[in-house]
């Protein structure tokens, strides 16, 4: 008598519909996140003829990397962890001495206020991701320190504190109306003018 048999049989006649559930389902509740990238201010154009254009290049603070990394701050040498304080002295310097908050050395072959001074950043084409991003990390932190510096005296409290709160989402609306104001205040006081020059190449 022979037997009749065998494992029993599994339908699948079913499993195209589960798997096609299951996208919609993964698609529907996966978050993407973005990249906000990096807030950048290019220079403003180019003056008039007329104008000095030593006045105008004073008022430029140049920082190159090269393919080795190393750091050549206004054609000098400088190591990285002197770039920060070497670009608010630059920021704060208040040359033409009508930046009343500015606290800098008010030489006048630096930059004459914040709101003409350009930080310009240039690198080599080799230069390596992390050591462009340190650096640019710096430079911001410049500005942040400068913010947090004139926050503290007007408000009490660090820019970068009210910031953050401000552009949190799920801060209520009458105390991000409270902080716009303020937050644009301060980023006029240091305006954020980091140029990104074109990028060389070795030779």
């Amino acid at each position: 008598m022979s037997r009749r048999g065998g494992p029993p049989e599994v339908n699948a006649g079913s499993m195209a519909d589960i798997a096609f559930l299951l996208l919609i389902f993964f698609l529907v509740t996966t978050t993407i996140e973005t990249d906000a990238g990096l807030d950048r201010m290019l220079p403003p154009m180019d003056p008039p003829e007329d104008i000095d254009v030593v006045i105008k290049q004073k008022n430029i603070f140049t920082v190159n990397i090269n393919k080795s990394g190393q750091l050549l701050v206004e054609e000098e040498l400088t190591n990285l962890k002197d770039l920060r304080k070497k670009a608010m002295s630059f920021l704060d310097n208040g040359g033409d001495g009508t930046c009343n908050y500015c606290r800098g050395r008010k030489d006048a072959s630096s930059s004459d206020n914040p709101s003409k001074a350009i930080i310009s950043l240039k690198n080599d084409r080799e230069t390596k991701y992390a050591t462009y991003i340190t650096v640019q990390n710096e430079l911001v932190g410049a500005y942040n320190e400068l913010r947090n510096r004139e926050a503290q005296r007007l408000y009490g409290r660090d820019f970068t504190e009210m910031e953050a709160q401000y552009l949190n989402p799920e801060t209520a609306s009458s105390i991000r109306d409270d902080l716009k104001d303020k937050v644009q205040r301060i980023q006029e006081l240091f305006p954020q003018k980091l140029s990104e020059a074109e990028t060389s190449s070795s030779k």
